[in-house]
């Protein structure tokens, strides 16, 4: 098939254009980099069923393509607290984009959502019928509210014009490819701890995140496209809760770090609690998570130690 990949050249982006060649599909990877990297999917262009075109979303584009992906948003606080405005422009005009597109050309879409959607969720842990507990005007809102808007236009865009639509809820995900400066704890604690720095942990370290390796979520998105049971949402991610101390102390010992930790304020609208019940995603596409954390963790170290090292030689 002809796969359109928005936000082809980010973190996830990158692995799933990966994935679809390798699974034989010709892949459109389209990016503006502010997050994404060229160097993501540098080894991708020599293939000739890749295409790259820089492009932002939230202008309109016309392609010819049987599916699309759409992944194009800032995913952490750091980078999409920097322009809030354009964050929600990205969620919500391109949704209407890449929704308009899918009408034209019948292609099936996937609109990457995300577990942020159940803001500081008072359910736990979080399954597809909770409506979330949001902020809709504080700090965060800017993507927790892109996103809940990018769903309800999936879903009217499949009521009104049958469009044929997925949805999948990301949870934290993380693997090589990560910006070593997007905010996020699992590249703070890693990048911190290979530089001897101290760990810092926000609030007490109580607080709790399932991690999922990038490996896994990948497979749970090619499972969701290629099936016709549901529409979703789905929640995608890994229902192994740590709190962040525990996460700290595991990525202490699996570098061999001297680092400390040090505890720090708590930013406002962080969800204290965050795990994805996956029994629907078990159940309609076979999925669960494979890569246990400490496995996940090492292939991460080991990318992020020869991003260091390549860049202090």
């Amino acid at each position: 098939m002809r796969c359109l990949v928005t936000g082809g050249a980010g973190f996830l982006g990158s692995h799933l254009c990966e994935r679809l060649l390798n699974d034989g599909h010709e892949v459109i990877c389209l990016d503006n980099y502010f997050t994404g990297r060229l160097v993501n999917v540098d080894h991708l262009r020599d293939n000739r069923r890749f295409e790259l075109i820089r492009h932002d979303v939230t202008e309109p584009i016309l392609l010819e393509v049987d599916r699309i992906f759409n992944l194009a948003c800032p995913a952490s606080p750091i980078h999409y607290q920097f322009n809030p405005v354009k964050t929600i422009k990205t969620s919500v005009m391109g949704a209407i984009n890449m929704l308009g597109m899918a009408k034209r050309v019948k292609a099936r879409i996937l609109q990457a959502s995300t577990s942020e959607v159940y803001g500081d969720p008072a359910v736990h842990p979080q399954t597809e019928d909770y409506w979330g507990n949001v902020n809709p005007i504080g700090i965060r809102s800017c993507y927790d509210e892109g996103k809940r808007v990018a769903e309800t236009l999936f879903m009217d865009y499949h009521r009104q014009n049958n469009v044929d639509i997925r949805i999948v809820r990301i949870f934290n995900t993380y693997g090589p490819r990560m910006l070593m400066n997007d905010g996020r704890v699992v590249s703070n604690f890693i990048v911190q701890a290979l530089k001897g720095e101290d760990i810092t942990i926000y609030g007490d370290g109580s607080q709790t995140r399932s991690f999922c390796y990038v490996d896994d979520l990948i497979e749970g998105f090619v499972r969701m496209m290629n099936q016709d049971k549901i529409i979703g949402p789905v929640n995608i991610g890994n229902p192994g809760e740590f709190t962040m101390l525990e996460l700290a102390k595991e990525v202490l010992d699996l570098t061999g770090s001297k680092s400390k930790i040090v505890y720090k304020p708590l930013p406002g609208d962080d969800p204290k609690m965050r795990r994805p019940n996956i029994d629907l995603a078990k159940s309609a596409l076979g999925w669960e998570p494979t890569i246990p954390l400490r496995q996940g963790l090492e292939k991460t170290i080991v990318y992020f130690d020869k991003l260091l090292k390549d860049s202090n030689p």
